[in-house]
């Protein structure tokens, strides 16, 4: 269900970001209200992300060496993307939305045709590796058909732990949290939070163990 009023703490996370498309849709959009996905600015913000999708998914000029590509890559994940941290790395296809409201730590690495579709804020940390084919939906809609009809939908956001390994072909639902130190079984839908320090697989994915916790970094 979407929320009734304006998140203030996700308001002042998007100003400490890059790349975002003001305007008083957005900040219904990453409140996780009902918004109006059509107005300038957010279809400019779209059409942003899908240049930079072009150019990140087709960039490999014939001088390129492994040192070069990783540095351009990095330059173009930082010109969309909300904030990169050090050593991240994604290996393409990326497909986005707006890029702005994604957020990934240290460490970062994604197999290939990584899909985030980040009307909400998704938050990634430190050390988190994905396998090839990784969902993330933080856009949603109603079911009440009008609404679709008058091009109305709503975001929640997702967030990512440190040191979590996300395996091939999962899909992450709509504000769902998962906590450090998990690991999620290839071909897994989470539509739920996922504690600390746990093992889950299946559709919709449960925890089948804990592991042994690690101090933070």
């Amino acid at each position: 269900m979407a929320s009734t009023e304006k998140d203030q703490a996700a308001i002042d996370h998007a100003k400490t970001l890059d790349n975002v498309p003001w305007c008083e849709d957005y900040e219904k959009m990453i409140s996780g209200m009902l918004y109006n996905a059509m107005g300038p600015e957010l279809t400019n913000g779209r059409f942003r992300a899908r240049r930079f999708m072009h150019k990140y998914n087709n960039h490999f000029p014939d001088d390129a060496t492994p040192e070069s590509l990783t540095a351009d890559r990095e330059k173009l994940l930082k010109s969309t993307f909300g904030h990169v941290g050090k050593d991240a790395y994604i290996e393409p296809p990326i497909n986005i939305d707006y890029g702005c409201n994604i957020s990934i730590g240290d460490g970062f690495y994604s197999n290939f045709n990584l899909v985030i579709l980040d009307c909400g804020m998704v938050t990634i940390g430190n050390r988190v590796m994905f396998g090839p084919f990784v969902s993330i939906f933080a856009a949603t809609h109603e079911t009440g058909v009008q609404s679709r009809r008058d091009l109305i939908e709503y975001a929640k956001g997702v967030k990512i732990g440190d040191d979590c390994w996300i395996g091939g072909n999962v899909t992450i639902m709509p504000g769902v949290t998962i906590g450090k130190g998990c690991t999620i079984g290839s071909g897994s839908v989470v539509t739920k939070d996922i504690p600390d320090f746990s093992v889950a697989v299946g559709s919709p994915a449960r925890v089948v163990k804990k592991v042994e916790p690690v101090p933070d970094i």
